[in-house]
């Protein structure tokens, strides 16, 4: 790592941390199209996926409550770094596991472990500054977004061509490199505030946080109905277009994502305007277009072409609420920025 303390966040920094925000948490999602296969590979019920769904999404929500207030209490780009190599750890004992349990306990780690862009988000607002933390914000939650939407259709794919085992290889090989790359590019330490606080401390304040800070709780709140239409739309659409409305696949399903990826081409424009203006008109910016958005498919949605630009809105839209959103929790000072963030993700996810 680099020994300066001060370095700047430059751009090849920002584009590292917003792909590892993307690969890490795609490790989440692996396991949803591939589900059937796993189950026949390791001798169990179909219904047994679900128990790996719901260890992954455990493990994830576990971490968020106990990893992530760490980012204020240790040196963040260490912990970052550990907690990816961690990963790529987890990923090569899903990818060795010879049976259900011990899959099933590789799932709830990879979950757990996947809340680094927890950590990076407020690590990134710290190096930008209040002048450009909307910016960096996008660019960031852009690459999450992209990590979302595509790990789903990348799983399918790679899995349809080889054994489902060569994800999690797949996913290994990339975070290990960029383990490698963030050891070599980023700072040995950022200058975090003065104001010592133990792990314990940092749990035990969590319920303070929400109770003394208003926008903390608004932001928590609206994140939780922008990004959970969000999800609910994604989680469902496989069997809308399977219906006779549309008899499409997974394939179709993979296709429409790519609309998807709409939000993450908007991300660092919307974190632009953050910088510039009200990100609380922002917010509301983002809930009417997916209030749109929900009822043009109410309206039309066997039409293709309303169903792209539905698509479009919601994704965009979300992207509207969480990127303003970030950008104003993080505002709220950096002495608890991880612990902030562990409020409001916990309400947005």
């Amino acid at each position: 790592m680099k020994s300066n303390e001060k370095t700047p966040l430059t751009t090849s920094l920002i584009l590292l941390l917003s792909i590892t925000c993307g690969v890490v948490v795609a490790n989440m999602y692996y396991i949803q199209p591939i589900g059937t296969k796993v189950a026949a590979s390791l001798s169990v019920s179909t219904s047994a996926v679900g128990i790996l769904t719901m260890l992954t999404q455990l493990g994830y929500a576990l971490g968020l409550l106990f990893l992530v207030p760490l980012g204020d209490v240790v040196d963040r780009p260490k912990l970052i770094i550990r907690m990816v190599a961690l990963s790529a750890v987890s990923l090569l004992a899903a990818f060795f596991a010879p049976s259900f349990t011990l899959f099933a306990c590789a799932s709830f780690l990879i979950g757990l472990l996947s809340i680094v862009p927890q950590i990076i988000i407020p690590y990134g607002a710290v190096l930008a500054g209040p002048k450009a933390r909307g910016k960096v914000m996008g660019t960031l939650l852009s690459g999450l977004l992209v990590g979302i939407l595509l790990s789903r259709t990348v799983s399918g794919i790679v899995a349809s061509l080889f054994s489902w085992r060569m994800i999690y290889l797949f996913a290994l090989c990339a975070v290990g490199i960029l383990t490698l790359l963030l050891y070599w590019k980023m700072p040995r330490s950022v200058q975090q505030s003065s104001t010592a606080v133990s792990y314990l401390d940092s749990l035990k304040s969590l319920p303070h946080l929400v109770a003394s800070q208003r926008l903390l709780r608004e932001a928590a709140v609206s994140g939780f109905f922008m990004f959970g239409t969000f999800s609910i739309f994604w989680s469902t659409l496989i069997f809308y277009i399977s219906s006779p409305a549309y008899n499409w696949g997974t394939f179709e399903a993979g296709i429409l994502a790519i609309f998807g990826l709409s939000g993450a081409v908007a991300a660092p424009i919307v974190g632009r305007l953050a910088d510039s203006y009200s990100e609380r008109k922002i917010v509301y910016m983002g809930l009417v277009m997916q209030t749109i958005s929900f009822i043009a498919l109410l309206v039309g949605g066997s039409h293709l072409a309303i169903l792209l630009l539905a698509i479009i809105l919601l994704d965009v839209g979300n992207q509207f609420g969480q990127v303003a959103n970030q950008t104003r929790v993080q505002g709220l000072g950096e002495a608890a920025s991880n612990r902030n963030n562990t409020v409001f993700t916990r309400g947005a996810s």
